[in-house]
C-alpha cells in the first residue's frame, strides 16, 4: 500500500539521492550539456528556514516518490503565501496503481493548507505531461514555459 507523509528534506536527502538519476534521465533537457548536479546546500538552507515542503510516497517503508516545493510570500504579491513546486517524482513501477499522483498531491495540499498557504503553482514537463493530473485536481492552467539552449 502506498502512503504519503510530510517529512524533513534534511533528514531524507541521502535516501532520495538514488532516485535523482532516474528522475533526471526521464525528464532532463540537454543531458549531454547539463549534468545532474543539485545545489544541496541551498535546499538544506531553505529547509532549515522552513521554506520547503517535502512529502514522500512510500511502499512498505521504501521511498517510491516525492514532492518538493518552496513556500514563501509571492515576489509580486507579498501578502499571498505561495508554494511553488520544485520537483515531483513517482517511480515508474508505481504509476497507475490506485492513482498515486492524486494521493501524493492531495497529501501535499493538506499540508499546504495546514501551513496557511494561499496559492500553489505546479508545472509539467512537455515530454511527460501531467496536465491531466493537475486538471483533475482542479488546478487552473496559467502559463506555458519554453526553453532554448543558447550555451556553447
Amino acid at each position: 500500500m502506498l502512503t504519503c507523509q510530510v517529512e524533513q528534506l534534511t533528514e531524507r536527502l541521502e535516501e532520495m539521492k538514488p532516485l535523482f538519476p532516474l528522475h533526471w534521465e526521464e525528464l532532463a533537457l540537454e543531458k549531454d550539456k547539463v549534468p545532474l548536479d543539485p545545489q544541496y546546500d541551498i535546499y538544506l538552507e531553505r529547509d532549515a528556514n522552513g521554506e520547503v515542503i517535502f512529502v514522500t510516497m512510500r511502499e512498505l517503508g521504501l521511498l517510491v516518490g516525492y514532492f518538493v516545493g518552496f513556500i514563501a510570500p509571492g515576489l509580486h504579491y507579498k501578502t499571498c503565501l505561495t508554494c511553488t513546486m520544485d520537483i515531483f517524482y513517482i517511480h515508474p513501477d508505481k504509476r497507475g496503481q490506485a492513482l498515486p499522483g492524486v494521493k501524493l498531491f492531495k497529501a501535499v495540499e493538506k499540508e499546504l493548507k495546514r501551513r496557511g498557504v494561499q496559492r500553489w503553482f505546479v508545472g509539467s514537463k512537455a515530454k511527460a505531461d501531467a496536465s491531466s493530473l493537475f486538471e483533475f485536481l482542479k488546478f487552473q492552467k496559467v502559463e506555458t514555459f519554453y526553453s532554448k539552449w543558447i550555451g556553447e
